[in-house]
């Protein structure tokens, strides 16, 4: 008769702790979705700005090694210095031109070398 009785408690805490773990291995679905969400959105931004990037480098009579990229969202900021206001405004441009840009915030300054 002991036995049972032990059964029945053995029983009982068998299934709590499984309703424990299987509590806790759904409250860890979300958080690791929303991981990857923001890992894919790191990502795009990335991607955009290299694009940006290899646009500026591509435009002709511009110089780029002052001038840092920033993607978030589609939004481009390019910041750091040129030798001129031409160069600011072709980067500008050059900008604008990429696939996938929303908007370009143009914070460059001329800064003689």
């Amino acid at each position: 008769m002991k036995s049972v009785g032990y059964l029945k408690a053995l029983g009982s805490v068998v299934a709590m702790v499984l309703a424990c773990n299987v509590v806790y291995a759904q409250s860890n679905d979300a958080p690791s979705s929303a991981a990857s969400s923001v890992k894919a959105g790191k990502r795009a931004n990335n991607q955009l700005g290299r694009k940006v990037r290899g646009a500026l480098t591509k435009t002709q009579g511009l110089d780029v090694s002052n001038i840092s990229v920033r993607a978030r969202g589609g939004a481009v900021t390019l910041s750091g210095t040129v030798p001129d206001q031409g160069q600011i405004d072709a980067a500008g441009e050059a900008a604008k031109g990429v696939a996938g840009v929303k908007s370009v915030s143009n914070k460059l300054t001329v800064m003689q070398q």
